[in-house]
């Protein structure tokens, strides 16, 4: 009986094999490492421009729709405060010297009253007045509560201001109560703007890093604000250098004039913000390192003037 002979793996063999895949496994290490980097490098990038475009939308909205009249309490290169727009509508009637009547708000969009937040008794609300005598003017209440009431009892469709399809649908009308009596030069149909008082600026947190924050201020007199919320960032910290802070405020009169902080806000027209975000980790890439880093500016004009 003949036996074959077994083949098998020489040793030579085996160490070329073993070392091919070291080499590949390596190769395939250091692209997995090359790829880690760049989609960490990318996303703190992403990262730094959210900070920076949140920045933009939030101080745009609220600064585009300000009336500098009395509203702009504090111009300065990190911070800003200033009365801002919360919602809108129309006086549907007046129940008393303090109550007045507010439309309902449609689900379809096409409405009378919108509010981008409930209206309290921090607010103030401000009833536009067309005199022939006196002209056009804002007559100001501070706001004593706000609540939703039933449609049919506080504006209803004999007003003008609502339809039986509100009523049929269950929409609620409000009510704002005012701290002080309205005129009698307020009459039903008269626009309604509801304003808060707050203050934009850069802080630094607990954790050492610094934010675009906003505080809530009281309505009438001297400044006072409450505790600070963080809005976006974080973002580069605050430097005297115009160019190299976190967060920039530059205020412009309708010449294009710069303003100092201590100017009447009656002469500004525009406002240019500059962010400067900047990533928490510094990033090592082909060898060479690397913070992820973006910023913009925008100019702002004062709709309101």
């Amino acid at each position: 009986m003949r036996v074959s002979p077994r083949t098998a793996f020489t040793l030579i063999e085996l160490v070329v094999v073993l070392a091919l895949l070291g080499v590949m496994g390596a190769a395939m290490g250091m692209l997995l490492m090359r790829q880690q980097r760049f989609y960490r490098g990318a996303s703190e990038l992403l990262y730094a421009r959210e900070g920076v475009r949140d920045a933009m939308e939030v101080l745009a909205s609220d600064i585009r729709g300000i009336a500098v009249a009395d509203t702009v309490r504090l111009m300065t290169d990190s911070a800003m405060e200033m009365f801002s727009s919360i919602g809108g509508s129309v006086v549907c009637q007046i129940t008393s010297g303090t109550d007045v009547a507010l439309p309902p708000a449609s689900p379809a969009g096409n409405t009378l009253t919108s509010f981008s937040a409930s209206p309290d008794s921090g607010d103030l609300a401000l009833f536009l007045v067309d005199s022939v005598v006196a002209g056009s003017y804002w007559e100001r209440h501070r706001l004593a509560a706000f609540a939703a009431r039933p449609l049919a009892s506080t504006c209803p469709s004999s007003s003008g201001f609502s339809t039986s399809g509100d009523i049929a649908r269950g929409a609620d009308a409000y009510l704002i109560a005012l701290q002080t009596p309205l005129s009698g030069a307020v009459r039903a149909g008269a626009p309604v703007r509801v304003i808060r008082r707050g203050r934009y600026s850069l802080y630094r947190a607990s954790d050492g890093d610094w934010y675009l924050g906003y505080r809530r201020c009281n309505a009438l007199g001297l400044s006072a604000c409450g505790s600070i919320q963080p809005v976006s960032g974080p973002y580069r910290n605050y430097n005297r250098d115009p160019a190299a802070t976190g967060l920039l405020f530059e205020y412009f009169d309708t010449h294009g004039t710069r303003l100092d902080p201590g100017a009447s806000p009656l002469a500004l027209a525009r406002v240019d913000v500059t962010a400067r975000a900047e990533s928490r980790h510094h990033l090592m890439i082909e060898g060479h390192g690397s913070t992820p880093a973006d910023s913009a500016t925008m100019s702002i004009a004062i709709r309101n003037r």
